[in-house]
């Protein structure tokens, strides 16, 4: 179902194995929305004229990169590369810059990358966090991964503390909390069709449609 030219902006945060990217894929798609999650590190990188690369590098993960030539050992105290601007902070500035310009663009859903925070200042926006049991992540980490249940389990534990501490850093809230979004939902409860009806109309009902 399309709202034709309503200028609508769904922010989606989510946790490892949630579904979230698939529920944001069927709410882009049920708003006649552009979606925008690895896409976006594209569009960041093509408007700051950086390599792609140093987007991927450092995607969701805070802290300024060890290097620009992926070495593993840190450069020696006044080498150029601590002089240079190719912080975490620059891209982040990079990527905020890109996803207000698809914003003001046309309705779009953003997947993490603390799009809501970027976007704070705009009343066309709400937010969905989406969560599921930790069993019910796993499996799909297990699934998507192709691997056992214990290394699933260290995978969440690993990647979802970067993803939280990322979001906590720049945004100053709690990534996951209920107060800093519009909507927190746990999609194994209905599964993921069904959660994205349920959201669907919950923005409906938040902008009147």
């Amino acid at each position: 179902m399309s709202n034709g030219n309503q200028h609508i902006i769904i922010c989606v945060g989510r946790q490892l194995g949630s579904g979230g990217h698939d529920i944001a894929r069927m709410l882009a798609m049920d708003f006649g929305a552009k979606y925008y999650d690895r896409e976006l590190l594209n569009l960041a990188a093509k408007e700051s004229g950086f390599s792609e690369k140093f987007f991927e590098q450092t995607d969701e993960q805070r802290g300024i990169l060890r290097s620009l030539f992926h070495l593993n050992a840190s450069p020696l105290p006044g080498s150029s590369l601590y002089q240079n601007n190719f912080s975490q902070e620059a891209l982040f500035k990079f990527q905020s810059d890109a996803i207000l310009k698809a914003a003001d663009e046309g309705p779009c859903v953003f997947v993490g990358r603390c799009a809501d925070y970027v976007l704070r200042e705009r009343n066309d926006v709400v937010s969905i966090f989406i969560t599921a049991s930790k069993r019910f992540r796993i499996d799909q980490i297990m699934a998507k991964e192709n691997i056992d249940f214990p290394s699933a389990r260290k995978f969440l534990a690993s990647h979802e503390s970067k993803r939280a501490a990322y979001y906590n850093y720049y945004t100053g809230k709690k990534w996951g909390a209920a107060e800093s979004y519009d909507l927190c939902i746990d999609a194994s409860v209905l599964g993921l069709q069904a959660t994205e009806k349920f959201i669907a109309d919950f923005i409906r009902k938040r902008f009147n449609l």
